[in-house]
């Protein structure tokens, strides 16, 4: 196993860590003994970060009965506070306190906020005084490190950055994700910052493995050495030294396996020449797919009606490119289910935007678009359920 150093504190970080939300399952409850077996085969080979969180249905309360079986101190645990839940102060308290019962611990390593979007959220939780539990929480030693997950354009992403005095922060991250979400600047602009970077969806989801175009697929199996979709997306991520920990969703002992060897090989500087081009190709060849050509460089924004023009297309060419789940999924996430609602609609057809695109796109024309083919009646089920269960 290769590691990196966190450079704030300098622990000592797999690069490869455990993603827990994606834990086997036995009917509709998870299947500890599976998960057990699988965490152990990681740790053994050298895993020692563990990425879970409060909404993450059972996935807290089996890393914890695990850990309790001896193996608490080979690991930092990162879980997550839902800020969404949060009405008062007390709020705060009461899923920490929740949260570390379900671990079996007294304290967690890598603590953040859950999918923190937008600057507006974070200046909601200081108005039930966040910064000062915080300060509280890692005066106790019960929270070491404080960050937060992120899905959302890089603006925002550097807004976030600036807004507080973070340890670390996690987004979301691979070939195709490149120029969206917080994107290579994003990656750059927190590495400027001294801070350590965790990346999520680096496979996004296993579409860029199951997922892949059959023109992609045959690129790939053409190539020598021969390696799996997979190898060749983990490789991609840790060839650039800004990453620190990539997590992976391992449900399966011979996933944890292969991603153990390639996190034993793949150190920064990793892919060739000849390696970046097979990517491109790779991309190239997905890109076809797409439905607008946007590269999300955010020279549009901002929008005088409040859209987030470069989430709205990340989305939108997801749909066609991955998946209508994934597709539909980063569209709630980037532009719906936050403080400052940003999705298509809200467009007033101005064509401010398209006065900077370097792309020449017809905006106003794409995010009719984009609200005719995502804004669908599940689409707003979809809100008005989320909004129900108080999340946003």
């Amino acid at each position: 196993m290769l590691y990196r150093s966190n450079p704030v504190n300098q622990d000592k970080l797999s690069i490869l860590g455990y993603g827990c939300l994606r834990f086997p399952r036995k009917g509709t409850a998870i299947d500890q003994e599976k998960a057990e077996e699988q965490m152990k085969a990681a740790i053994d080979h050298g895993v020692n970060y563990f990425d879970t969180a409060y909404t993450y249905g059972g996935s807290e309360a089996c890393l914890g009965r695990f850990l309790a079986k001896g193996y608490r101190d080979k690991v930092k645990i990162a879980t997550k506070l839902p800020h969404y839940y949060i009405k008062k102060r007390g709020d705060m308290e009461r899923y920490f306190a929740e949260e570390l019962e379900r671990l079996q611990t007294d304290h967690v390593e890598y603590y953040l906020m859950h999918m923190l979007n937008d600057v507006a959220t974070w200046e909601r939780l200081q108005e039930f005084g966040i910064k000062e539990w915080i300060e509280e929480k890692k005066a106790k030693g019960q929270i070491e490190n404080i960050g937060f997950s992120f899905h959302g354009g890089t603006e925002n992403f550097k807004k976030i950055l600036d807004a507080y005095d973070w340890d670390f922060c996690q987004i979301q991250y691979n070939y195709m994700d490149e120029h969206s979400q917080a994107g290579r600047r994003g990656l750059a602009y927190a590495h400027e910052k001294g801070l350590p970077v965790i990346i999520m969806e680096p496979l996004r989801g296993g579409r860029l493995v199951q997922g892949l175009p059959k023109g992609a697929v045959k690129l790939l199996e053409k190539e020598e050495p021969r390696r799996s979709p997979a190898e060749w997306g983990l490789r991609w991520l840790w060839n650039q030294p800004e990453v620190t920990v990539v997590l992976s969703g391992m449900n399966d002992i011979r996933q944890v396996e292969e991603n153990v060897r390639i996190a034993g090989e793949a150190e920064a500087g990793c892919m060739t020449e000849c390696d970046m081009e097979v990517i491109e190709k790779v991309r190239t060849e997905i890109n076809r797919c797409m439905k607008v050509a946007c590269t999300g460089c955010g020279y549009c924004m901002p929008c005088p009606a409040g859209v987030d023009i470069p989430s709205c297309f990340a989305a939108y060419n997801t749909r066609y490119t991955d998946s209508w789940y994934q597709g539909m999924k980063a569209y709630l996430m980037c532009t719906t289910l936050r403080m400052n609602v940003s999705n298509a609609s809200k467009c007033l057809k101005c064509g401010k935007c398209e006065q900077h695109c370097p792309q020449g796109i017809s905006i106003r024309k794409e995010l009719e678009q984009v609200k005719k083919h995502m804004e669908t009646p599940v689409y707003h089920m979809a809100k008005v359920i989320s909004k129900w269960k108080g999340k946003y």
